[in-house]
């Protein structure tokens, strides 16, 4: 490395070449590189979905879900199998271990699955697909005065539009359901007739088909034959002959029935200030920038909304791009405060020109990370602004302590070049690893394994990268700008400012003594130091300072959520909804009462939604909720820019709304982030029963402890099943359970006659009794059911029916039933983690004590929370071990890094007091913010001990040489944690919902960086000495250097 530095300092060309090729390329990439919000979230998930239309969930169960996972079972790379047994489907999520090949499990679980032979025979085929989050940029809404089928179409042709629009892959029609064609014959019809829905839906096939008929060999050449007769229409089904007489004369299908064309009979609606509305979602795909994607989109909007039918009004109701611009202009806003800050700090303490070009070598690293982000697949995001932010003053660290030597190698006469040479090599060795002990600091955000992992891996890939090029400037560019001469021949241009003069004054009259009073009561002082530790760990364990996992981030939407019992009537769940939202509409009122004229309401827009959760991806039969579950949310404007608490005006949301009757949940949140619920215990059994009663006792228990609300379970109660059971004397008539079954659900289900591809809808053609004819128990005790000798016998004469109710959907876990019981914490009152300790060491052991088979774990945020600390505690483990080695190599010394390590517990101190001065919870971002600091506060430790080492093998006592150390490194040093503090002031200081999340990771590492370098300067030296005393004696010397030392 020497050879290197020296080369370059006599071939500037080189090094400045370097430099702009860096400065270039970087910009370069820059004007490149997409943008995004946040990168996209690996889920390491595999979806296995089977359709069974009509099915119950304990149907679905039994036939389906456990022959799935049967299957599945022992499939490698598998960590966790979850099912989910709902009406009419089974989804079963497979949970990867880290580092699988998705590819090759999906290929195996595919095959797996494929191979399963005792589906029900109206199961449907399996679905096998990767489960992707994709990142939605605009979500853009359809509503007015408009049929159903109006607002579909007109949605779909805007969507159409989009998607051909360049740069536009995906947009998706949501909150719509499907078509269908309904094909109702009642049963005095078909008795009239002599017919059956098993011969009308025969008729329809034998009629509504294409099918290619090969081809004739002509003279001319070949002809393709074709047989063209498939129905798309209610008029082409209408036409089709069902029976012919033997007069000739015919009975078309419009004859006997009622051809419906209209949609799948799902509760699905929505609404957006009170009128009906649909949403089309523009969604982002790869490398597609955000922005440029959504300005395609808004402008094209502008011109369509033009054209809109007359009472339909179109309005974006979340406009991601607009949220990115935001976020990345105050990011932005708090990176350009952050780095004149740091450079003002660099001008205040260094000579012009050695600050100017210690300054110059933070955009050449930034430029340098710049170039990685192609071949990382980086984005500029809000996690790459924000690395930059973290790593601004970091950077100038390794610059300031070359700048410092170079310049003091001047000062004693050397020349320009022997100067930069010299002051380089110095400290090349103590910079070049203090600089890698910060990398690895940051390795471990590479490889936490938790949903958010992939925005923790590109901070830390910036970051590296960064310092990376930060090692190349310092030791490659900035000796060569460094090698003219910074001393002139005037006594007065030599002459230090003020400050700096008062910064070395501080060091020769105050720091100094005091550190000779630290060495000679060192221990005393170590004492002190311990007992500061322990006080201010105590601001934890006292609960003054709470720990929490994710913190509440509020957004500009508040969301209402309601679960009534399944089977709840239309009417009556749409009467629940306008109940919340009148309360919304309510609130409106109270909040605009107070504004001065002219100033715009508080609450933008109502928007609501019965049987599908809202702004959730796609509605799909995998999504689809159930007509007894609703959502309503609440925009209001931005609460920076209007001194909005949104957490207040969800409370009193809440209070406008009063109590449902009958609800089984109701909750409000202003939260625009969640992992789960912040309390969420899962308890698995084989029997339903245990889980059913264990689930009792814990929630009868959760409701005495204070700040526990919403307390729920998973297991509800689902619609009222009519069981039906074949009579002894119904098998004397060649009637089988089967037979009774079926004819039971082609008649009230409906029998699938075949289904049509109409634009880009598969439409379901669906033969079955009208709708009259299927609202009651009555309706079923009515019906004629068919022997095998094709005579009609009446429903009571050969069946019976009882009533019964399962539940509304079924979990199970690696082949168990569960049940989730979940609940909200008021945080003002008690925390998750108190309230999981009490359950884990209290309630639950009870629970299994009475119910030996029911076992207990944790869901939600609890597990979440569970796997990123033990996912985080592992990697700082390892990278605490590569900081230990990174520091052994270079000193040489087994025992030395120790000394240098002991400082990071004093790092941890300042992030706590930080947290407390500022008020600020400890959350999980918090955490990576003092992993982070543990590798930054080392630095300076290194370079205090290195040059304590130097100073003994040229023959300096071991006090002295500690003496001199502290003193001739305590600008650099002080400088150092100064220019990483006032780079992420701006951050700290921002109190904006857009950085909120991010502070306590700022605060972490900018206060423990201070004080851990404060207690640098005393401790090290001080540990270097005890260091010395523990060799001394076990090793028995005695030395008078030592003794003088004592006894001064």
């Amino acid at each position: 490395m020497h050879a290197l530095i020296r080369w370059f300092v006599h071939n500037p060309v080189a090094a400045n070449l370097m430099m702009w090729v860096l400065l270039i390329a970087g910009g370069l990439t820059l004007t490149n590189t997409y943008r995004e919000e946040f990168p996209n979230l690996a889920t390491d998930v595999v979806r296995v979905t089977v359709p069974y239309l009509g099915a119950s969930p304990a149907e679905v169960e039994e036939s389906v879900c456990i022959r799935v996972e049967e299957a599945i079972e022992g499939t490698p790379n598998i960590k966790k199998i979850l099912t989910t047994a709902q009406e009419g489907a089974c989804v079963t999520r497979v949970e990867l271990e880290g580092g699988a090949d998705k590819g090759k499990v999906v290929d195996d679980i595919k095959s797996r699955v494929d191979g399963i032979d005792s589906f029900p025979e109206d199961a449907e085929e399996p679905q096998v697909k990767e489960e992707d989050i994709l990142t939605h940029v605009l979500h853009i809404l359809l509503s007015g005065k408009a049929d159903e089928r109006s607002l579909k179409e007109l949605a779909y042709q805007i969507r159409d539009d989009i998607v051909e629009l360049p740069g536009v892959s995906q947009a998706e029609v949501t909150y719509v359901r499907p078509y269908e064609m309904s094909i109702e014959v009642s049963e005095h019809t078909l008795r009239r007739y002599g017919l059956t829905l098993e011969r009308v839906a025969d008729a329809i096939r034998a009629s509504s088909l294409d099918l290619p008929g090969g081809a004739v060999k002509t003279e001319s050449g070949e002809v393709l034959l074709r047989t063209k007769a498939q129905a798309y229409s209610a008029r082409d089904f209408e036409e089709i002959i069902v029976l012919t007489r033997d007069d000739g004369s015919v009975v078309t299908l419009g004859d006997i029935a009622d051809v419906v064309d209209g949609f799948k009979d799902q509760d699905l609606r929505v609404r957006f200030d009170g009128s009906p509305a649909v949403m089309i979602q523009v969604k982002r795909i790869g490398r597609e920038d955000v922005i440029n994607l959504a300005e395609r989109v808004k402008t094209y909007l502008e011109q369509a909304e033009a054209d809109l039918p007359e009472g339909i009004t179109m309005t974006l109701w979340k406009d991601e791009s607009q949220d990115l611009v935001d976020r990345l202009e105050l990011l932005r806003t708090n990176a350009g405060s952050g780095l004149l800050l740091v450079l003002l700090v660099l001008s205040l303490f260094l000579k012009p020109n050695l600050a100017f070009w210690v300054a110059v070598g933070i955009p050449v690293a930034l430029a340098g990370s710049l170039l990685i982000f192609p071949f990382a697949e980086i984005a500029i995001s809000t996690m790459s602004i924000l690395a930059f932010i973290l790593v601004l003053g970091i950077l100038v660290d390794d610059a300031v302590v070359v700048a410092e030597r170079i310049y003091a190698h001047q000062l004693k006469g050397l020349g320009p070049k022997e100067a930069a040479v010299a002051g380089t090599q110095e400290v090349s060795l103590p910079v070049i690893f203090g600089v890698l002990t910060s990398m690895v600091a940051f390795m471990p955000f590479l490889f936490i394994d938790v949903t958010m992992g992939a925005w923790f891996a590109v901070l830390g890939v910036v970051v590296i990268a960064a310092l990376f090029f930060s090692i190349v400037e310092s030791q490659l560019i900035l000796p060569v700008h460094l090698s003219h001469r910074i001393l002139t021949h005037s006594r007065r241009h030599n002459r230090e400012s003020w400050l700096p003069r008062q910064l070395q004054a501080l060091a020769d009259h105050i720091y100094k003594p005091i550190l000779q009073f630290t060495l000679r009561w060192r221990y005393l002082a170590l004492a002190v130091g311990i007992a500061g530790l322990i006080a201010v760990s105590g601001l934890v364990a006292s609960g003054r300072l709470t720990l929490q996992y994710f913190p509440n981030v509020v957004g500009e939407r508040l969301y209402a959520t309601l679960t009534m019992p399944a089977g709840t009537e239309k009417a009556t769940m749409l009467a629940k909804v306008q109940q919340i939202e009148q309360a919304a509409y309510q609130l409106k009122e109270e909040l605009d009462a107070e504004l001065a004229a002219g100033e715009p309401s508080r609450v933008k827009h109502v928007l609501s939604s019965i049987g599908a959760p809202l702004i959730k991806g796609s509605i799909g039969d995998d999504t689809f909720a159930g007509g007894h579950f609703a959502e309503v949310a609440l925009e209001i404007l931005n609460p920076d820019d209007y001194d909005l608490d949104p957490n207040a005006i969800v409370a009193r949301w809440r209070e406008l709304s009063g109590v449902i009757p009958g609800a089984l949940e109701m909750t409000f949140t202003a939260s625009a982030f969640s992992v789960g619920k912040a309390l969420d215990l899962q308890l698995r059994g084989d029997s339903t029963e245990d889980l059913r009663q264990a689930a009792a006792i814990l929630k009868n228990a959760l409701a005495e402890l204070p700040g526990v609300f919403d307390i729920t379970d998973t297991f509800r109660p689902g619609k009222l099943e009519i069981q039906l059971d074949l009579k002894p004397e119904a098998r004397t008539l060649g009637l089988t359970t089967a037979a009774l079954a079926n004819q039971v659900r082609e008649a009230f289900y409906g029998l699938e006659v075949q289904r049509i591809q109409r634009g880009p809808d598969d439409v379901r053609v669906m033969v079955r009794f009208p709708e009259s004819e299927r609202r009651s128990i009555g309706d079923i005790e009515d019906m004629m059911i068919r022997t095998d000798s094709g005579a009609e016998v009446p429903f009571n004469s050969v069946a019976k029916v009882s009533m019964g109710r399962g539940f509304s959907s079924i979990q199970r876990v690696d082949g168990k039933q569960v049940v989730s019981v979940q609940a909200n914490i008021d945080r003002t009152v008690n925390t998750p983690e108190a309230i999981i300790e009490h359950a884990v060491a209290d309630i639950l052991p009870q629970i299994v004590r009475d119910f030996p088979a029911v076992e207990y774990s944790l869901a939600g945020e609890a597990e979440e929370r569970a796997s990123s600390l033990a996912s985080l505690l592992r990697n700082m483990l390892i990278a605490l071990f590569v900081i230990y080695s990174l520091l052994a190599i270079p000193l040489k010394s087994y025992f030395q890094p120790f000394i240098i390590m002991g400082v990071i517990p004093f790092g941890l101190i300042g992030s706590l007091l930080g947290h407390y001065l500022l008020g600020y919870d400890l959350i999980f971002w918090s955490l990576l913010g003092i992993v982070a600091m543990a590798g930054v506060v080392v630095n300076s430790g290194l370079v205090l001990v290195d040059y304590i080492n130097q100073r003994r093998s040229e023959g300096m006592n071991v006090r002295d040489a500690a003496i001199e150390a502290g003193v001739v490194r305590f600008r650099p040093i002080i400088l150092t944690s100064l220019t990483t503090f006032v780079g992420l002031i701006p951050l700290i200081t921002n109190h904006t919902l857009t950085t909120f999340m991010f502070v306590p990771l700022a605060v972490s590492l900018a206060f423990g960086v201070l004080i851990a370098s404060a207690v640098n300067l005393l401790m090290v030296p001080a540990s270097y000495l005890i260091l010395e005393d523990i060799l001394r004696l076990f090793s028995g010397r005695r030395e008078e250097e030592t003794e003088e030392e004592l006894t001064t």
